[in-house]
């Protein structure tokens, strides 16, 4: 279960200096090996100091990773179903173990608030490594009734019975974004080494320490050599050969749209299967019957949940004419209400981002939303209280229109765009026009028309009066949101291939 908030000594911890002085080193093939290349520092994005060093792999270290893997995986993908589920349950066991250590390091390298940091990034993965101990007691496979098939000049005819098996597809690589890197991480290896896959971890280059924390997990509660490798790099070539060495069966990535495209074309050279969890621009249609305060604290969840850096976010505000000027005031009242701070101090609603280069990147986006025609009604640029940090506060852009840059593409950040429309149709156009189809949300007092507006979004999720999740449903994204679904059932057929078996009856 998710926790209501740190535990004592969580606070304790937090408090303490996060700056970490171990000697990280990368898993591969069951050895802990120095980055060929150095290390590098993992800057804390609250403070702008070193949070860390972690190791520089070179490209040869990633390819020995992914050739580790494959020599595993056969040996695990025979090891049986109780064996995996021993493994994954061991491992949630001493990831709870670990958490009042882990959660200071992870707030230090992402700039998460304690709320977010001790709520949304340990327990959640501990959550998804027991989800998928139990998963790995299903059988998966597919059975299907007989067929009564004619003669052929291949076979005689007769009853044939069949299954589909879903085998697992093999090396996965594990690339993960730099939002949620330990929950994103157990949500791709959890469900692949449920079914059989080995895989090479490659987490984001601005906050690898968790996740290298997690090797050393694994590797000590007992997950046999190669079966989970890991490998760290700071540059984007270590990253780039996993998508495309033939020693890797499929890429399982989390992140940008850009270096998304960028894995489909390089893994189509090899074939490999991709699970692409992409952008997304996500539009809350509030109607003149929604429930206000309802579709309020859903929309301000852009600015309180880790800065807007998150895909599912409603960005987007697609507000009926009538109740226009009304959402419009109170987003405003809501965006200055909450507390910009330090991510340690336990009533920090808004910590920073995740770096200068997107702190620069999003100011770009507002001073571009007002050029285009936006009125600022909420700025959030350079926070004057906060005089180090790569900060954002809660920004809200109003009277906004579709062709806008700030409308058209993700921010990820705490910015909020607001548009008004007249009728359902408009609202409906508005929603699914542009590029990403990821999450969007409809609020609405009558839950039966706003299911039938829910089916006419071209989104691969929408929340009907809700910003809550439910993680059992297929998580999929559509147009240049994504490519393949991942969530519950789904996580776990995602890593595998289907194979058909036939026999005579």
């Amino acid at each position: 279960m998710i926790s209501d908030g740190p535990s004592d000594c969580t606070i304790g911890a937090l408090m303490g200096n996060q700056a970490s002085d171990k000697t990280y080193k990368m898993l591969i093939g069951g050895e802990w090996v120095d980055g060929a290349n150095g290390s590098y520092p993992i800057i804390n994005p609250a403070t702008e100091t070193v949070a860390g060093h972690a190791p520089e792999c070179s490209v040869e270290q990633s390819v020995s990773a992914a050739r580790a893997a494959k020599e595993a995986f056969p040996k695990w993908a025979a090891t049986p179903p109780d064996e995996r589920i021993r493994l994954l349950q061991a491992a949630a066991v001493e990831l709870e173990r670990r958490a009042p250590e882990l959660v200071p390091l992870i707030i230090s390298e992402t700039g998460a608030t304690a709320q977010v940091g001790s709520r949304m990034q340990v327990p959640v993965a501990v959550e998804r490594f027991h989800r998928y101990a139990q998963g790995a007691m299903k059988n998966i496979d597919i059975p299907l009734p007989p067929s009564l098939m004619n003669a052929t000049p291949l076979a005689p005819g007769g009853v044939i019975g069949a299954i589909v098996a879903r085998q697992p597809v093999g090396v996965v690589a594990c690339i993960s974004p730099y939002n949620f890197p330990l929950t994103n991480m157990a949500g791709k290896i959890a469900p692949a080494l449920a079914v059989g896959c080995t895989v090479v971890m490659k987490p984001a280059p601005q906050d690898p320490l968790a996740i290298l924390e997690l090797a050393e997990i694994l590797h000590a509660v007992g997950f046999p050599p190669g079966v989970v490798n890991v490998v760290s790099s700071s540059k984007p070539e270590p990253a780039a050969i996993l998508t495309e060495t033939p020693e890797v069966d499929m890429v399982s990535f989390t992140g940008s749209t850009t270096v998304g495209q960028q894995i489909f074309a390089a893994g189509s050279q090899t074939m490999k299967r991709l699970l692409l969890e992409l952008g997304g621009k996500g539009a809350a249609l509030v109607f003149e019957d929604a429930d206000v305060a309802t579709a309020i604290g859903s929309i301000a969840s852009v600015w309180a949940f880790h800065s807007g850096q998150i895909c599912t976010a409603p960005t987007r505000a697609l507000i009926h004419r009538s109740k226009y000027d009304e959402v419009v005031e109170n987003l405003a009242g809501a965006a200055k209400s909450l507390k910009v701070g330090a991510p340690t101090d336990l009533d920090t609603m808004v910590g920073p981002v995740i770096s200068g280069i997107q702190r620069d990147r999003i100011e770009s986006y507002i001073a571009k939303g007002a050029a285009e025609g936006g009125a600022v009604l909420v700025d959030g640029r350079k926070p004057s209280h906060m005089d180090q940090g790569y900060y954002v506060a809660p920004t809200l852009i109003a009277d906004c229109k579709m062709g806008m840059t700030a409308v058209q593409e993700e921010i990820f950040r705490p910015v909020v765009v607001t548009l008004p429309f007249d009728t359902e149709e408009e609202a409906i156009a508005m929603a699914n026009g542009t590029d990403f189809g990821l999450y969007d949300y409809v609020f609405s007092g009558d839950t039966a028309r706003a299911y039938c507006v829910a089916r006419q979004l071209h989104s691969g999720n929408v929340g009907i009066n809700t910003a809550q999740r439910n993680h059992e449903t297929a998580f999929d994204g559509f147009t240049l949101s994504g490519v393949g679904c991942d969530g519950g059932d789904f996580g776990m057929h995602a890593y595998t291939k289907m194979q058909s078996i036939v026999w005579p009856g």
